[in-house]
């Protein structure tokens, strides 16, 4: 795509997220209440994938306060993917359960697996930490490092 490295960095970092999470959340729906795959289906998985996208920027704030630099996921290493998982996980955990236990802002089918405990579903925690890591490697693929 011409001209795609000059796109502001969150720009970037959000359409690539929302590009990624969109299939997921597709792929999961038949596990929530009501998800029938329906044209209304299809927009919820839409604006929830927009969700996805301000929470991985959530993601990497994280990262740049911690790491310091817009471009601390560029090369990255232990420490950044430890940023991604954990921030990920903490970010997915609270979301679910707040939407499920608190907001009751939508209802698992039987087919969601359910982390003990807790009583929120694995899939879309498990979305924020595969997820992540693999739209940070496509966003460093669209930035320039300087030489150090």
């Amino acid at each position: 795509m011409h001209g795609w490295h000059r796109l502001p960095l969150l720009l970037r970092l959000f359409v690539i997220s929302v590009a990624l999470n969109y299939p997921w959340e597709m792929g999961q729906a038949f596990l929530y209440v009501g998800m029938d795959y329906s044209a209304a289906t299809w927009w919820h998985c839409f604006v929830a994938s927009l969700g996805d996208g301000v929470l991985v920027g959530l993601i990497y704030f994280s990262g740049r306060l911690v790491m310091g630099g817009s471009a601390w996921f560029a090369r990255p290493g232990l420490k950044p993917y430890a940023i991604m998982v954990t921030t990920g996980l903490l970010i997915a955990v609270l979301v679910e359960w707040v939407a499920v236990h608190r907001l009751a802002r939508w209802t698992y089918t039987d087919a969601m697996p359910l982390i003990p405990g807790l009583d929120i579903g694995w899939v879309p925690v498990l979305q924020m930490l595969i997820l992540p890591p693999l739209i940070f490697f496509v966003l460093a693929k669209t930035v320039r490092i300087r030489a150090e």
